[in-house]
This record gives structure tokens, C-alpha cells and sequence, in this order.
């Protein structure tokens, strides 16, 4: 399958009309329903599409039979007229006694092998989905490695996912994550320059995040981040607090969060991501969609930029060490 377009807008282009920005909802929060159910619960509710979070309840990367299982996700995707991205944060997909290990970073060689074999694994499905992009992140820093040493790692163990993304046409959508080796939109850059800019190489932005982490005010990342944006992810959360929370339950003003996103020209899904809410994600699902279509801008001509407002304070509490 071929997957949808996801261009933005690049520094110095003049802003066009735009498209209604598309929203999907993370698997990773409705983990207590089966994936056929997830996806049909979210097709009434009038998303559309989803973050894929490949795991052992969804669309499990591991077992046998990968194929075939993608192939009836694909027509069942195309059945509900729901489009796809390929989300691989799973807690304990690859080690059910190691939350996100092993990592891209680990000491081990042989370690590092079975997260990259997960990520071609997840490029392969997403190829096979139609899907947008494939999600990842560094992991956190490993005890007594230092950061040029996990830095190459990082560089070494993305560069034949980044070959297979190519080869598929498929976006891989690295993320900055709080705590981890990288946990900003300069790390992303630092990583990007390092890989000599690959074309296949963009960016998995969660609005949280900046919320949590970076010195510009959400609104400005986006701007900022514009030109590599090839996945987003959304959701509420306080200054220095890495916890994902319902939208109105933490501090940003979405308005103009997705004012700014319309602008770019980001055409791939925005996904609500709160994983920790998945004993009540059908209820959490069915009030995040009219929320967020509510503060998104109308469609038509993108108004010119506001100038970027001042940063706002420094964290005030240490972020969570992994991604919830």
C-alpha cells in the first residue's frame, strides 16, 4: 500500500490553505480492548486514523505469521476508512521484566540487534499498512556509558532502519523524549546532523513534551519543527511534569498549538497519546476528539505567523526517565 502524503512547509515558503488537520487516537491507551474493537470504537467516534503501537495485544511484532496478520489489520483499516501510523513504544514488547529494553543505546551489541530488528519489523508492517511513518526514540543513557559513546550507537543502530525506510518510502519519525539521550528539538538536530541528513529521517513531535521540556512555548516548536515533522503526537501536561493528562487537565492553550500545526502544512495524523488512561480509553477517546476539533483553526488560508513569544520558565520538577 502506498502511504499518504506528509509534507511541511520548509523555511521561506509563502503559507498556502490548508487541510483539516487529521486525528487519530494511540492504541497504547486503549490497551484493554482487542485491536479489531480499538479500531471500530474509534471509527464511530469519527477519528481518523490511529497510532499503531505494535504489542503483544496489537498486532504483536514477535509472533508468527507477522504477514498475514498485517494484511487483515490493512483491510480492516481500509474497511473503517481509518488511516495509520506505526507507534513502537511498547513497554515490555521485547523484555517483560525491562520497561523499553533493550534500547537502541544498550552496551550489548546483541541488544541493540533486537531493537533494531523490531524497528525493521515495524518499518515492514507500516510499508504494508499504507501507513504515514514509523515512531522511535534513542532510549535513555545506559549507567557508566558516556554520551559520544551513545551518541555513535544511536547513529550506528538507526542507519539500516533508515536504509529499509527509504526502500519503503516510509518516514521514520524519530522522537525527542523527556529523560531520555534524546529529549529535545536540538538532540534531533545533533542526531540528524550526525546521519548526514537523510532524507527518510523526520521527526516525531509530541506537544506535551514541549510543554514539559523545551524552552519555546508549544506553539513555537511546532514552528520550529515545521520542515521535519512527519508525526504528531497531543495531549495535556504541566510545566517540568512528564505526565501525559487529558486535555483541560493540564497548562497548554490548544488553539493556537493547532493554529500553528495547521500551518505548516502537516498533512499526517495528530494522535492522542495517554497511555496511562486505558482503563477508561473509551471514554477518554470519545471526549479528546470533540475537544481537540473545537480548537482546531477552520479550514482556509493560514494566517500569518505571531512572533514567537518569550520561553517560558525552566522545568520545575525532574521529567519522568522513560516514556510513560
Amino acid at each position: 500500500m502506498t502511504p499518504r502524503p506528509h509534507p511541511a512547509r520548509h523555511p521561506g515558503e509563502p503559507a498556502a490553505p490548508h487541510a483539516a488537520l487529521r486525528f487519530g487516537y494511540g492504541t497504547n491507551g486503549l490497551a484493554d480492548l482487542r485491536l479489531d474493537d480499538a479500531l471500530a470504537l474509534l471509527a464511530d467516534l469519527g477519528y481518523d486514523g490511529v497510532g499503531l503501537t505494535l504489542d503483544h495485544m496489537h498486532l504483536d511484532p514477535l509472533a508468527p505469521d507477522l504477514s498475514a496478520r498485517t494484511r487483515r489489520v490493512a483491510q480492516r483499516l481500509d474497511a473503517l476508512g481509518l488511516g495509520v501510523t506505526v507507534e513502537t513504544g511498547a513497554r515490555y514488547v521485547l523484555d517483560p521484566r525491562r520497561k523499553h529494553g533493550p534500547s537502541l543505546l544498550d552496551p550489548e551489541p546483541d541488544d541493540r540487534a533486537r531493537r533494531v530488528d523490531l524497528l525493521l519489523r515495524a518499518v515492514r508492517v507500516a510499508a504494508d499498512l499504507g501507513a504515514h511513518a514509523v515512531h522511535c526514540f534513542s532510549g535513555i543513557l545506559p549507567p557508566g556509558t558516556d554520551a559520544d559513546t551513545a551518541w555513535k550507537r544511536l547513529a550506528d543502530s538507526l542507519t539500516p532502519v533508515l536504509d529499509a525506510a527509504t526502500a519503503a518510502g516510509i518516514p521514520l519519525a524519530v522522537e525527542p523524549e523527556p529523560g531520555h539521550l534524546l529529549a529535545t528539538l536540538d538532540d534531533f538536530h545533533v542526531l540528524r546532523r550526525a546521519l548526514g541528513d537523510p532524507g527518510a529521517l523526520g521527526l516525531t513531535l509530541d506537544i506535551g513534551h514541549c510543554q514539559c521540556l523545551e524552552p519555546l512555548p508549544p506553539a513555537d516548536c511546532i514552528r520550529a519543527a515545521g520542515p521535519w515533522l512527519r508525526h504528531v503526537q497531543i495531549e495535556d501536561m504541566r510545566r517540568g511534569v512528564h505526565e501525559h493528562l487529558p486535555f483541560g487537565e493540564g497548562e497548554i492553550d490548544f488553539p493556537p498549538v493547532l493554529a500553528a500545526l495547521a500551518a505548516t502544512g502537516y498533512q499526517g495524523l495528530t494522535v492522542v497519546e495517554l497511555p496511562r488512561h486505558s482503563h477508561a480509553g473509551p471514554h477518554h477517546a470519545g471526549l479528546a476528539l470533540p475537544f481537540l476539533r473545537a480548537a482546531a483553526p477552520p479550514d482556509g488560508p493560514v494566517p500569518p505567523p505571531t512572533p514567537p513569544a518569550a520561553p517560558h520558565g525552566e522545568p520545575s520538577a525532574t521529567p519522568e526517565g522513560s516514556i510513560p
